[in-house]
């Protein structure tokens, strides 16, 4: 027997029949004709292009409960392909005869019965009819008589039908696990890692290394199905994923579109880097997307921001695209380059229409949305003030949901450092903004230190002169953490920090002002989630902190991890950090 066409449920359009025998083995096919009686009927089954045609042929012959199965398989699949009404060929009293001398024998071939089952599920009838429980319990008794191809289908059609709370689907599974040796063919591999593995790890598992031993015959619609399964499935199998990223670039010259964007999404879910698959499918994607849906531009701008990697013609292609679709498309486009810090080289035109479709629609779009596309508009340096004005309102914010969520202090996070924004990058904005007591919530919870982060603050002990001469992981007003803080006076030797006002803390410490040629100093990490794939230019929220700390008041000493981590003493890390203050100063002084 052959499974149902890949990609379409069991018991419709894509269910399989196998010409002259309706699905019959060579055995079946043996027994069954030899009658010639049997024969004709069988040929008459299969030949009959109604529902009519078939009732008056259970009228006209007495049929055994093997040929009532057949006919009412091939009533479904009439059904299917014809786009009848199922209802009413199940309400026919012919079609309940023809159930009755099922049920009244269930001598039904294998292959028939599990087309019965595929049928019955596909007609609509209620599975809590003693009829149809008769029969699923009939297919539970012969399971270890089922082919592994017939147990394959039959998981395919309960996962679909019944859920994984299914009882039979629970056995048939069990046989899978059971005779997996039994697995051969590509097609039922792809199958069952698309429509089963979610019920059974334990499957899944073993569907892999037979997925990675057959990964060289695997078509391209085969790799996309076999990545969707892992993607949805969250299963980030790092072996398999390269062996599929390898034969895709060896032996694929060309993707069709559909198979791109599934890739692409695949990748992006498991966070699975590949820079040569991304280049292939960037590449092949440019010439698209002049013909791209807006839901289509959409996804690929998404996955790719959260791949972190940035290829600059095929976002310049995407920023000159003016079919921009719903509002909420567009603000996830405008999200996606601000994760990236890309700014498009016409910048002034995207700009022009991101504008001409937001501006009027601020108060229709959702509020969490809205934070986050005015959050990406700050991001890149192009939130004016009807946005700051909108989200910085007291009406806006009282809106906000103020539990303790990740998601609520997340949203709380953007709009205080949309705040600062508004402070530091918007000197025509005059208000409003938020209140104090808000912008010290930023939840920020106590995480484990990361090898840079201890090993800046022990480096930058040797800098110190002493104890009250610096701060470490300072929380800062404009939702900004600083990893370290100090301060120098006119000529670069430290100063305790306590007694001198501080207008980036919520609660300053001291009130005297800075003395002349003094000058506050903040150590920034970049860590290697900081910068898009494989480059150095940091994501557009590291950009964005980076600026604020700046127009704060700060001479900014930036720490990435390719450079610091790279030394390995104590002493060779201390001269670093002494190195880089040097720089910084000499350069606030060119400059």
């Amino acid at each position: 027997p052959v499974p149902a066409a890949r990609g379409e449920p069991m018991g419709t359009q894509g269910q399989s029949w196998c010409p002259g025998t309706l699905g019959f083995s060579a055995k079946e096919r043996a027994e069954e004709g030899g009658d010639a009686e049997h024969r004709v009927i069988g040929e008459r089954i299969e030949a009959a292009a109604s529902p009519q045609e078939l009732f008056r042929l259970s009228e006209l012959h007495s049929l055994n409960s093997n040929q009532a199965s057949l006919v009412i398989a091939q009533l479904s699949r009439l059904a299917a392909e014809k786009h009848l009404e199922a209802e009413g060929i199940v309400q026919d009293e012919r079609f309940e005869q023809l159930f009755a001398i099922v049920d009244s024998q269930v001598s039904v071939w294998n292959n028939t019965l599990v087309k019965l089952l595929r049928s019955l599920y596909a007609l609509g009838l209620d599975g809590g009819r003693r009829e149809v429980q008769s029969i699923e319990h009939e297919v539970l008794w012969r399971l270890r008589r089922l082919g592994f191809r017939q147990l394959a289908a039959l998981a395919e059609l309960l996962a679909l039908r019944q859920g994984k709370d299914s009882k039979l689907l629970g056995e048939v599974i069990r046989k899978l696990e059971l005779r997996w040796t039994e697995l051969e063919g590509t097609r039922t591999v792809v199958l069952l890692m698309a429509k089963v593995g979610h019920v059974s790890p334990a499957l899944m598992d073993r569907l892999e290394d037979k997925a990675l031993e057959l990964a060289e015959h695997f078509g391209p619609d085969d790799i996309r199905r076999i990545a969707l399964a892992l993607a949805y499935q969250n299963r980030r199998s790092v072996p398999l994923l390269r062996a599929l990223s390898y034969h895709l670039l060896q032996k694929h010259s060309e993707l069709g579109l559909p198979v791109l964007m599934d890739l692409l999404f695949a990748y992006g879910k498991l966070n699975f880097h590949q820079p040569q698959v991304f280049q292939k499918i960037a590449g092949e994607l440019q010439p698209h997307v002049a013909t791209m849906t807006p839901l289509e531009v959409t996804r690929c701008v998404r996955s790719f921001a959260l791949l972190k990697w940035l290829n600059l013609p095929l976002f310049e292609a995407i920023a000159q695209v003016r079919r921009t679709g719903l509002v909420p498309q567009l603000c996830s486009i405008v999200v996606s380059f601000a994760r990236l810090n890309f700014q498009p080289s016409a910048n002034e035109d995207f700009f022009s229409m991101v504008h001409e479709r937001l501006q009027g629609q601020l108060a229709s779009v959702e509020a969490p949305l809205l934070v986050a596309v005015v959050w990406a508009l700050c991001v890149l340096q192009q939130a004016g003030a009807p946005y700051l004005r909108h989200v910085l309102a007291p009406a806006f914010h009282a809106r906000l949901p103020g539990d303790s969520s990740p998601k609520a202090q997340s949203l709380r996070l953007k709009l205080i450092q949309i705040n600062a924004a508004a402070r530091l990058e918007s000197p025509g904005y005059v208000g409003p903004f938020l209140p104090a007591e808000l912008l010290g919530a930023q939840g920020a919870g106590a995480e484990k230190a990361t090898p840079l982060q201890s090993g800046l603050r022990e480096a930058l002990a040797g800098l110190l002169a002493g104890g009250d001469s610096g701060r470490f992981d300072v929380p800062t007003v404009y939702g900004w953490n600083i990893d370290a803080e100090m301060l120098l006076d006119g000529e670069n030797r430290p100063l305790p920090l306590q007694g001198f006002v501080a207008p980036h803390l919520l609660r300053s410490e001291g009130t005297a002002p800075l003395p002349p040629g003094a000058r506050r100093v903040a150590f920034l990490r970049w860590e290697f989630p900081s910068f898009s794939n494989r480059s150095k230019e940091l994501l557009g929220r590291c950009a964005m902190a980076r600026r604020h700390v700046q127009a704060a008041g700060f001479l900014v000493v930036d720490v990435p991890y390719y450079e610091f981590l790279e030394l390995k003493s104590e002493r060779q890390r201390a001269a670093f950090l002494k190195d880089k203050l040097h720089k910084a100063v000499a350069a606030e002084l060119a400059g």
